[in-house]
This record gives C-alpha cells, structure tokens and sequence, in this order.
C-alpha cells in the first residue's frame, strides 16, 4: 500500500500586499487631512480669516490714501494683527483662538491708550508676526516656478504686515528699532523650525552647513557697513559708495543686501529642498531675512515709498537669481549620478518624496 501524500495547502487566489508603515511626515499629512465635519468648520474659519484680512486691507489702504479718521489706522493695526497672530498659532500647531483674542486685546489697549513706547512696542510686535508668519505660510516647490510663487505669497504677506507696521506710527530710532525686528524674528524663526525639525538632531550635514553659511551671510549683510569702515581700503570704499549712488541714480534705488544675499535665496532653496527632505526648514528659517525688512521698511521716514519698493524689488531679482543657482548647484550635487537626477538638475524640479499639509493647515 502506497503512502499517502500530504495534503497541499489551497493556494491563495490574491497575492496580499505588505504595507509600508507610514513615515513621521507622512503621518503628520494623514493626520493633517480634516474629516468631512472638520473639513466644513476648516473652511468656514478660512473663510472668516480671508474676510477679515481682507477688512483690514482695506482700513489700510484706505488710510494710506488719505481717509479721515484714525479708525482707519487703529482698526487695520488691530485687525491684522489679530488674524495673523491666529494663522501663525493655527499654522504652528497653536491655540489660535487664545493667542488672536490675546493680541486684540492688547491692541486696543495700545489704541486705548494711545503712547508712543506702546505703539513702537505695537510695531515690533507686528512686523515679527508678520516676518516668521510670512515664511511659515509657504509650502514645499517642487520647481523653480514654484519657489517663485512662494516667494510672491511671503511677499504679499510681508506687505500686508509692512502697512500694519506703519499705521502703528512708531517713534523710534530706527537702526535700533530694524535690529531689535530682525533679531527677534531671527530667534522666533529659529525656535519655530526648531520645533518642525524635531531638535537639532533633524540637522544633519546639510542643515548644519546651511546654519553656518546663512549664519555668516547674516553677519556679513548686517555689519557690512561697520566692517568696511573699520578694515576697508579708502580707493575699496569710495568705490563702492560711487556705485550706489550711481545706483540711485540712474535705478532710483540700490538693492537691500541683506534680501538679496540671504533673505530671497534662503526661502527660495529652502522651499525647494523642502520637497525632498526636512532640512529644507533650516535653510527657511532664514527666510525672515526677506520678510522682515519688508515688514520695517517702509517706517523709514528718509525714504519714498517708491525708493523703498524699488530697493526690495532689486534685491528680490538678484536673489531669485542666487536661489536658481543654489538649486541647480544641490540638484546636480545629489540627484546627478541618475538620469532623474540629471534631468532634475537641468530642469530645476525636485522630485517629490516628503508630503506636507496644506498652506491652511497645521505643519503638525
């Protein structure tokens, strides 16, 4: 008698497919992406938010032509203030509720009280609202077009804040009041990507390198003046005070320094990096260097609004020049070795591997 044979196991009809777990940031889009009820209340308080951006836009423009009443100033002040203390709390993770009724509350104090350190203080308050909230509402560019287009909204935004700013009608030393600005929305700007990053360990060798070069930059386009001073030859001076005015001149303004070598070139790379990898948030950070002068500027009273405008507008055309080159430089750099890569470097697009939320919602 023959051996029985073992019994075969039926084979399956479909193959089943292991899913990958979901990565940190791939969590944080899933989780970022609102239910059918929370997606409702999500665009009524959009919604409610452009409505009242929108409110004070227009107190300030109207302001800005000449409209009686100070109302109008107050009133687009507070206003903005208030929404973009809750898009930045609501972007961030935040209380957004808290913090706007908070920053409405004391900017009717200020109205209410009507004295110049309260409004200076008013100023600085708004123009760092508006410099690190400015960056934070961009998203990752995937092209160079679209690091444009994020450079257009950080702009916007910044303008916005910048009429906010003025209406505040700060008495102030400038120099001191641009510093104190920049400095504090340097270190909130920090602080906030600090938190995205997940600590310094979210660095590595690019964001390091990125930290260090920005950082230089900053010192370089700060103290440019004071270091030309000090240890520039008279003939090196004398230069390069002959080519800004020739630059006022003839241009009608001389480029910011300080937007076109960090500020614009920083939040472009950055924007695109962003789309690959999370480093990109470091090089962002530095962004402010765009944002805040734009928010300060105009409070300049030796200045035109038209010599102003020209001088952003200068430096962000040099430096969406830099961040071309910048992007081209880290895309042939680290996707050269494939032809995705090599077409990447030649057509500046990053390929997409890290998904974020929308510019609406929470980064986590």
């Amino acid at each position: 008698m023959s051996r029985a044979e073992p019994r075969r196991r039926a084979e399956p009809t479909g193959r089943r497919v292991r899913q990958k777990p979901l990565t940190q940031e791939g969590r944080r889009a899933t989780a970022a992406a609102p239910r059918p009820r929370g997606r409702v209340a999500h665009g009524v308080g959009t919604t409610l938010w452009l409505v009242v951006l929108a409110a004070a836009v227009a107190a300030l423009v109207a302001n800005l032509l000449g409209a009686r009443g100070d109302w109008f100033a107050d009133g687009g002040a507070v206003a903005t203030s208030t929404v973009y203390a809750w898009g930045l709390a609501a972007r961030t993770g935040g209380r957004p509720a808290i913090f706007a009724l908070l920053a409405l509350v004391l900017g009717v104090v200020v109205v209410a009280v009507d004295s110049d350190g309260l409004r200076s203080g008013a100023a600085v308050v708004t123009t760092v609202l508006t410099a690190v909230f400015a960056v934070m509402v961009t998203v990752p560019a995937v092209t160079m077009r679209h690091a444009v287009r994020e450079i257009v909204v950080a702009l916007v935004v910044a303008v916005v804040g910048a009429m906010a700013t003025l209406a505040w009608a700060p008495v102030v030393a400038l120099d001191r009041f641009q510093y104190t600005a920049l400095g504090l929305s340097l270190i909130a700007s920090f602080l906030t990507v600090f938190r995205l990053g997940a600590g310094f360990h979210g660095l590595g060798t690019r964001g390091i390198l990125a930290v260090v070069v920005g950082s230089v930059m900053l010192a370089l386009t700060v103290g440019y003046a004071e270091l030309l001073r000090r240890y520039g030859t008279q003939s090196l001076v004398d230069t390069l005070d002959e080519a800004v005015r020739w630059s006022r001149h003839h241009l009608g303004a001389f480029p910011r320094p300080i937007v076109a070598l960090l500020g614009v070139p920083a939040l472009t790379w950055g924007t695109h990096m962003r789309a690959r990898r999370r480093q990109g948030w470091w090089v962002c950070a530095f962004g402010v260097a765009l944002t805040a002068p734009v928010a300060y500027g105009y409070v300049d009273p030796g200045r035109s609004v038209r010599e102003v405008s020209l001088a952003l507008g200068y430096g962000v055309v040099i430096g969406l020049v830099l961040g071309f080159l910048l992007i081209r430089i880290d895309l042939a750099a680290t996707g050269g070795r494939t032809s995705r890569g090599r077409r990447s470097a030649g057509s500046g697009e990053a390929e997409p591997l890290r998904p974020e939320p929308g510019r609406t919602h929470p980064l986590w």
